[in-house]
C-alpha cells in the first residue's frame, strides 16, 4: 500500500466525508472512504428491524431554513413530512414541547397567553437574578421555577451528569417559549425524514465512490495516508494529533432496544423523561418518524453516560477548557496543506445535520472554486 491510488482518502463516512466524497467523486476526483465502523453512514445509518427503519445512534430529525440544502438532500431522496412534537413526562404527568400555551396550560390552567406571561413574570421577577452564573440561573431567569424544576433541571442533570449549578449559563442560551398552541419543535421551515431511511441517502452520495467498512484509520495511518494525495479527516481532531494538546471531552449516550408485540407503545416519536429517577433522558419510537402501520414496534431507551475511549463521543463539553484545548488543534489544523478537517468530531461542535452539509458544501467550494 504504497504508491499513490486516489485524490482524496476521505476516513469517516457520515454526512460530512459522504457529501465531500460525493462533490468530488461528481468532479472526476478518484476517492476512497475508509469507516471504522461495520455500516456507512455515521450516526445517520438506520437499522431495519421489523420493518422499521431504526436510527442506530439516536432521533435524528433532519430540520432546516436554507432552502439550497433542502433541495440538495432532496435531490437525492424524497423526505416525507414528519414533525417534531415532543413530550416531557415528568413523574408520570405529561408536558408538551417546546414549551407553549399546551405546557403552561397543563402546568398552571392558564388559557391565554396574558396569563401565561403573568405567571412567568411573576416567578422571574421573585427570583432576582441579574447576572446569571450558571445553567441554573440562566434558566430560572428565562422560565420561572415551576417550569425550571419540572422540565429542565432533573433532565438536565441526567444528560450531562452534573449539577445544573456546576454547568455554564451558555448551554441555556435561550429558551424556546411560545404564547401559541403549537407543538412544533423547530421552527425551520423546511423538516422531515428520507422516506426508506437514511441509509438511502448515504447510498446515494456514496454511489460509485470505492468505500472500506472496519478499517481503523490509526492502526496503519502512513499506508492509508500514502495511497491519496490529500485526507479529508472526520474523527477526533485531538486523536490525529496524537492529542498533543490534551484529550478533548465529550458526553457520550447508551441506547437500549427493544422490539415490541404492539402496533404502538407511546403514539409518539419521542418522550423526553425529565425526572431523575428514570435512568434513561428519552424513549425514542421509531415507526412514528415515518408513519408506520407494522404489526409490531421498536422502542429505544437512551441513557446519557460519561465518555471514555471505549464509547462513542457524541456531545463536545465546549466549555472554557475544553474551547481553550480546541483552539490549539485548531491553529495546528490550519497550518495543514493536505488535510480537510469536517464535521462534528473535527470541528468540535454540536452541529445539525444540515449544518454538516453546509460545511461540507464550504470545504467543497473552497477546495474546488478557490
Amino acid at each position: 500500500m504504497s504508491e499513490l491510488k486516489y485524490d482524496y482518502l476521505i476516513v469517516g463516512s457520515g454526512l460530512f466525508g459522504s457529501v465531500f466524497a460525493h462533490e468530488a467523486n461528481k468532479r472526476g476526483k478518484k476517492c476512497l472512504v475508509i469507516e471504522k465502523r461495520e455500516h456507512l453512514g455515521g450516526n445517520v445509518h438506520c437499522e431495519n428491524i421489523e420493518g422499521i427503519n431504526v436510527h442506530k445512534y439516536g432521533a435524528h430529525i433532519f430540520h432546516t431554513n436554507d432552502k439550497q440544502i433542502w433541495d440538495y438532500v432532496n435531490s437525492f431522496v424524497e423526505f416525507n413530512r414528519f414533525t417534531n412534537s415532543p413530550l416531557a413526562n415528568y413523574k408520570g404527568k405529561l408536558y408538551n414541547l417546546p414549551f407553549n400555551m399546551n405546557t403552561f396550560y397543563q402546568m398552571w390552567g392558564v388559557k391565554t397567553p396574558e396569563e401565561a406571561k403573568k405567571k412567568i413574570e411573576e416567578q422571574i421577577k421573585e427570583l432576582d437574578i441579574d447576572n446569571p452564573k450558571n445553567l441554573e440561573e440562566q434558566a430560572l431567569s428565562l422560565v420561572g421555577r415551576d417550569i425550571y424544576e419540572a422540565l429542565i433541571k432533573e433532565y438536565t442533570e441526567k444528560q450531562w451528569g452534573r449539577p445544573a449549578t456546576e454547568l455554564p449559563a451558555f448551554i441555556i442560551k435561550r429558551l424556546p417559549v411560545r404564547f401559541t398552541f403549537d407543538n412544533n419543535y423547530f421552527k425551520d421551515k423546511y423538516q422531515g425524514i428520507p422516506i426508506g431511511g437514511y441509509n438511502k441517502l448515504i447510498d446515494k452520495l456514496l454511489a460509485g465512490i470505492e468505500c472500506k467498512v472496519g478499517v481503523d484509520f490509526f492502526k496503519e495511518r502512513g499506508a492509508w495516508e500514502r495511497l491519496a494525495k490529500k485526507v479529508v479527516f472526520t474523527g477526533k481532531i485531538d486523536e490525529y494529533y496524537g492529542f498533543e494538546h490534551g484529550r478533548l471531552e465529550y458526553r457520550s449516550l447508551r441506547f437500549e432496544s427493544s422490539v415490541l408485540n404492539s402496533d404502538n407503545f407511546q403514539g409518539n416519536a419521542v418522550i423526553n423523561y425529565t425526572d431523575k429517577e428514570t435512568p434513561y433522558t428519552r424513549i425514542i419510537e421509531h415507526k412514528h418518524f415515518e408513519f408506520g402501520k407494522q404489526d409490531k414496534t421498536v422502542i429505544t431507551k437512551e441513557y446519557p453516560q460519561e465518555w471514555n475511549s471505549l464509547n462513542e463521543p457524541y456531545y463536545p463539553i465546549n466549555d472554557d477548557k475544553n474551547s481553550k484545548t480546541f483552539t490549539a488543534y485548531r491553529k495546528r489544523a490550519e497550518s495543514e496543506s493536505n488535510v480537510i478537517f469536517g464535521g462534528r468530531l473535527a470541528e468540535y461542535r454540536y452541529y445539525d445535520m444540515h449544518q454538516v452539509i453546509g460545511s461540507a458544501l464550504v470545504a467543497v467550494k473552497k477546495e474546488f472554486d478557490g
